[in-house]
Parts: C-alpha cells; structure tokens; sequence
C-alpha cells in the first residue's frame, strides 16, 4: 500500500514514520517539498503520486504566533485540508486529518463528544475548524481525528520545555486551572496504523469525526508534576512547582479551560484502545 505522509519533522509524522514502517510504501513530503501555503500545488503533487491513502500530519500549530498571522494559518489549517480532500475524493482513496480539542470553547463541564457545537477562542482553533469543515463539505472518505496537548521526545512541546525548565530553575508556576489529557505522538500514530489495519482488513467502522486523546485528565500543572516526578527519579534535581490560574499566565491566544474530548465513539465504532495518559508517558520517555 502506497501512502503519502503530509508532514516531515511534526510531532505526529515522526511517530507515524516509526508505527508504518515496514507495513506501507509512504512518500513524506515536508515544507521543503511541498508547501501547504501554496494549495495550487497540492493537487498537483498528489496527483502525481497517486496513493491509496492520505495522512494529513501538517499543520500550522504556533497557537500564539498564529494570532499576528492569521492568514498563513487558514491558508495550512483550513485551505490545504479541503484541497488534499477534493484530491483524495478524485483518486477515491481516503483521507486521514488530525485536528484539535482548540476548536472548543472550554466552558463546559463535561468532556466534548463529537456532536458538541464547536466554538473556538483563537484564530488556530478557528482555523482548524475551517479546515474540518472543508473536509466534510467535499464529502469523501475521510476519518478527522481530534487530539489534545500533543507532545514527544521531537520538535517544540510542554514536555522538552518542561524537562528543560525543571533542571534550569529553582521554582517553576505551571497554569493549574486548564484540564486535559496530554497525548504522546506515539499514542496518536500507533492508534492511526491500527485504524489503517482496520480499514485494510474490511472491518472499518463509519468515516468521519472522532476524537482521539490519552484516557485520563489532569491539568498542565499536573502534568508537569508528572514530568518532575520522572526527572527526580533518575537522581536529579528539579524545580518547586507552582499552581498558578490561568489568569496569571496571559498568552495572545485563549485556551480552553477544558479540553477533554470524550473518546467513546472511536473505541466503539472502530474498536480502538487508547492508554492512560500516565502510561503512555511512561512509555515515552523510557523508550529507546
């Protein structure tokens, strides 16, 4: 099977390099080869390609910088996905797209099921948004799978700068009052090649939107902790933690005070089980 990665050096590509490896024929194309700014070229590449799957793993994630750039992120958010799923539907191969728990307000009590009206606070989250609804306007086979607090041992995310900031300072305030589930890249591609298997094997469930995160919830500051409790048992020393609101952390863009994204339906559609959030950093950072 022939499947063309968009997305080189992100978080999830990696991970999804690693998961397909040796079970897929995957050609990666990265900023340098294709740029999703520049949707006339899209098509064009994909075309020449001809895959039997898509697996959109690029995006423009800068949540802060996206604020002072909105369209160079609508333009990769919500542009690029709707061309890539017009391709996918010409070639009529599936299309895989990872989307966000930013595309939700926060203000609920409950963790988001897929048919929460979405209501996001920040020109990424509104952004990606866009990109989900270009997607299901083109109608074709398509599986958006919406994730949260993302990290991995690559690139820029709260775990490397937590590693970094616990062993550089003396005391640390981490924001307390925004709940989530921190989802390793592993996680999100591991679940990913088995949901191609499914597919592969004649036992897919429906095409469409589904959330998929770790199990669990905690907040950023709980996560941190986490972090710390690792470092400490390899013998070093790290910060004293600070709960702080968010109030006191401003950001130019707003996140979601909950961002817990109800999981059921994957599971039950697609039987698809995902790992405790606690387990998977585990598995993170002791994996060589």
């Amino acid at each position: 099977m022939k499947i063309l990665l968009l997305g080189q050096h992100g978080q999830v590509s990696q991970e999804l390099q690693r998961s397909l490896n040796g079970k897929a024929e995957l050609a990666v194309l990265g900023r340098n080869q294709l740029d999703l700014a520049q949707p006339e070229l899209i098509r064009q590449q994909v075309l020449a390609h001809r895959p039997e799957l898509i697996i959109n793993a690029a995006a423009h994630t800068a949540v802060d910088q996206a604020e002072s750039e909105p369209e160079v992120a609508f333009a990769i958010n919500a542009t690029a996905p709707g061309v890539l799923a017009e391709a996918a539907a010409e070639l009529g191969v599936p299309l895989i797209h990872y989307s966000t728990d930013y595309v939700f307000a926060g203000n609920q009590s409950e963790p988001y099921r897929e048919c929460d009206s979405p209501d996001p606070l920040s020109v990424y989250g509104r952004s990606k948004l866009a990109g989900e609804q270009a997607i299901q306007a083109v109608g074709g086979m398509h599986l958006i799978l919406r994730t949260s607090w993302v990290y991995s041992q690559h690139g820029k995310n709260f775990l490397l700068t937590m590693q970094r900031l616990l062993q550089e300072r003396e005391s640390l305030s981490v924001v307390a009052d925004q709940i989530g589930a921190p989802t390793w890249a592993g996680t999100i591609a591991q679940a990913t090649a088995q949901l191609i298997e499914q597919w592969r094997s004649g036992k897919s469930g429906p095409w469409g939107l589904y959330h998929l995160t770790a199990q669990g919830e905690t907040s950023w500051f709980g996560f941190a902790s986490a972090i710390a409790a690792h470092l400490h048992s390899q013998g070093k020393s790290v910060a004293t933690l600070q709960p702080i609101p968010s109030s006191a952390y401003p950001t130019p863009a707003h996140r979601p005070l909950n961002s817990r994204l109800n999981c059921s339906r994957l599971q039950q559609d697609w039987h698809v089980q995902l790992a405790d959030w606690q387990a998977a950093l585990d598995e993170c950072l002791t994996r060589r």
